[in-house]
Parts: C-alpha cells; structure tokens; sequence
C-alpha cells in the first residue's frame, strides 16, 4: 500500500520532515523578497539640487550642525521623479565628508508641484520644483522683448499647482513697461520693476521671506543678474541676447536651491533654466479661467456651459470687454484667455 494511501476511511496520512522535499538553490543566495524595510532611522533632508543621478541635499536645516550631503536614489525609487524642494528621507553616511555617499529611501507628501509639458497636446508632465509656494515671473521689458502669452502661461501652470504668483520687469531702462502690465491690470499679481542701476533688491526680498519661490523666465531677461544679486553667493552664469535673432542663450542648466538672507529673515529661492515654451498639456482646462480672476468674477454671470470664445452666446465677459468695463487691458486679456482655451477646446 501506497503511504499516500490510508489503512481505513479513518485513518489519515503520516507525515515527517523527511516526507518534504525541498527543491535546492544552485546560488546559495537569500530568496527573494517583496518586503522593504521601514527606514525608521531615516533623516529628512531637503533636495537642493541634481546632477547626472547625484542629488545635493541639506541635513538639519536652520541646526547648528546643518550640512550638505551627496545622496544617490533607492533603486524602489527609480520610477519616482525626484526634484528641487523635495523633502527626503536618507539613510546611509549623512556626516557629509569628502567621498561619502548617502541614500534616498522616500519622499515625503508633497505640498505643491509645479509642472509643465513640452507643448499643449503632450499629457507627459515635466516636474520642475516640489513644495515653492510662489513663482517669480522674470520678464524683460525690451531685449528681449516681454511676451505676455508666455506669461499667461506661467499664470496659469502657477495656479494649477496652488502657488501664488509675482511678477518682475527687468531692463525698464531701455523701455516704458506700461502697456505691457495693462494686459495684466486686474489680476490678483504684485508686480516689481527693476532697472540696470535701480534694482529692488530689498522690496523683492521682502516678498521671498518665509517662503520657498521658484524664479521662471524667458532666457536673457536677465534672471540669473537677479538671482545673483538677491544671493551673492549664488554665483549663477548670465549670458547675452543675441542681437540677430533676438533669444537669450540658455546659461542656467540645472534647476536649484539657494537660502536668501535678509534683514527680515530667510527663504528660499529656485533659479530655473530659462525656457521659450510652457507646455500646458497637463493641465485641467478648468483651472486656465481661475488664473484671471478679474475674467473669472464676471464669469459668474455667464450662461451655464459657456465656453468664453468669441462665439459663444450671451458671455458676459465678451459683453463686458465690449463695454469696455475691463478698462484698456481688458480686450487683451481676454484675448490671451481665448486663445489658451482654444487650444485645450482644439485636444
């Protein structure tokens, strides 16, 4: 009888640890695992920076012993986008000294998320900075000369992440910058004017204490000048405007972190590189009216379903704008919001 037989129908099967076979491992090596460990020892530590797979981070922050670390990725984090502001969780050799090599094991929830796409029709988001909780729009007022579209687009990325908005107009030396902020009249956005000898250090700190803000421009309006002067450690590459084609060349190539002090206390600025296109393909429609608050409080009074283009029946902000209610900005306003939202009508 088969010992996989039972004697009787009461009898059941005997087993001992001979009776289990086990089948052999040629490597000898520890069986795989899904489980990870916790890392309850881990430090938090903000990212101020990555090169080619190595990030820059800060151990504790505003501490006596704050220091900055070299830190590589947890291979379960290859698939996560980690950027400028994140705060980390590293374990590893975190003293900081020469050839040591720390590791980030997980990010901590983000507040914000500041994105934008290669051009309106990509869906595939770029992050650029984590957790700034304003945006610094850089704009020159002439050389280059200031594009508001791309401005509205800055707008409109800043409100998507929940960042609030400000905006600096360099070089007012060589042009009057007036009937490039009427396009902006009405909106909830404090506005600096920054000459070559009459930079306003001082007012646009005070505006960056407290807070973490991202600086976006268009490149050669003179960002990095700015960056340089509000951090003079800072020590960030500035280029020229190319007298044929009029574009700036690209100085800044990396995004990164730099503490501002002043007299009212610390933040901290983002210097990003200079892009000529913002990308809104990540974006929900919804939010592009949100970003012109003035076009959005006489929205209000629009027929349900009302697509704000200029065939839309019965819009209330097509009828203010013909009465001219919006003031001299207002036609131009109205046309940038008309023309972002045909763009996301057109995907």
């Amino acid at each position: 009888m088969s010992w996989l037989e039972p004697d009787d129908e009461d009898d059941e099967p005997e087993f001992d640890e001979e009776d289990v076979r086990v089948r052999p491992n040629p490597k000898a090596n520890r069986p795989r695992t899904k489980r990870r460990p916790t890392h309850a020892d881990a430090t938090i530590a903000r990212v101020l920076g990555v090169d080619r797979g190595r990030y820059t981070v800060l151990v504790d922050e505003d501490l006596p012993t704050e220091r900055t670390v070299s830190a590589v990725r947890a291979r379960e984090l290859r698939k996560k986008p980690i950027v400028t502001g994140d705060h980390a969780r590293i374990v590893g050799d975190t003293s900081g000294a020469e050839g040591t090599l720390a590791r980030l094991v997980g990010i901590e929830e983000r507040t914000s998320l500041l994105r934008r796409s290669a051009d309106d029709t990509d869906q595939v988001e770029r992050v650029i900075v984590a957790n700034a909780d304003q945006m610094l729009i850089v704009v020159a007022a002439a050389d280059p000369e200031p594009r508001p579209r791309l401005v509205d687009r800055y707008l409109v990325a800043a409100l998507d992440a929940g960042i609030r908005p400000l905006l600096v107009v360099t070089k007012t030396d060589l042009a009057d910058p007036s009937e490039f902020l009427a396009h902006f009249e009405g909106l909830d956005l404090e506005v600096f004017t920054s000459a070559q000898d009459d930079m306003p250090v001082d007012r646009i700190g005070r505006a960056l204490v407290g807070h973490s803000t991202v600086f976006v421009g268009h490149s050669g309006v003179g960002k990095s000048t700015l960056v340089n002067a509000l951090v003079p450690t800072a020590g960030r590459a500035t280029g020229y405007v190319n007298e044929v084609t009029g574009r700036g060349r690209h100085t800044s190539s990396s995004t990164v972190s730099l503490r501002y002090r002043g007299e009212g206390g610390t933040g901290w600025v983002i210097d990003t590189p200079g892009v000529r296109s913002f990308g809104l393909g990540h974006v929900d429609p919804a939010n592009i009216l949100a970003a012109f608050t003035d076009l959005a409080e006489i929205a209000e009074e629009c027929p349900r379903g009302c697509t704000h283009l200029p065939d839309a029946p019965d819009c209330a902000i097509v009828e203010a704008v013909a009465e001219g209610r919006l003031g001299p900005g207002g036609a131009a306003r109205l046309d940038s919001l008309q023309r972002l939202l045909a763009t996301f009508a057109d995907r």
